[in-house]
């Protein structure tokens, strides 16, 4: 009783064409990372300081940071998008460079807002770290 191995087709990758978008980017102590949307939110493309290929520490600097954003939009190439409005949340240190990468790798910032998550006299924050 031999079986029969049935070969499936892989679903061709259709880009949809999209010029606005939107790019979230989230700026860790830690990490990095940016995901460039269309309108509605769905996903074009996204890139982390670890997926680049940075370790430990040197994932929160502002050089990876343009890096990330560099892979990011590298990848909507296809896609054609050419303007975004930023959503940026987190106090990292690639804040800042991750917008000025957007500039610099063709896209035109229509807008930036913060979202960071602010709260108001929620839980009691840890103690300072003594080092």
């Amino acid at each position: 009783m031999a079986k029969k191995a049935v070969k499936q087709k892989k679903k061709k990758k259709v880009f949809k064409q999209v010029s606005t978008g939107r790019a979230y980017i989230q700026a860790t102590f830690n990490n990095t990372i940016v995901t460039l949307t269309d309108q509605n939110g769905d996903v074009i493309s996204w890139a982390s300081a670890g997926m680049v290929g940075f370790k430990g520490p040197k994932k929160a600097t502002p050089y990876a940071a343009s890096q990330v954003v560099k892979r990011a939009v590298d990848a909507t190439k296809e896609c054609g998008l050419k303007e975004v409005s930023v959503y940026i949340k987190g106090i990292g240190g690639g804040r800042e460079s991750a917008i000025r990468a957007l500039n610099a790798n063709g896209l035109q910032v229509l807008g930036v807002k913060d979202t960071t998550p602010i709260p108001h006299n929620g839980c009691r924050p840890p103690k300072r770290r003594r080092v």
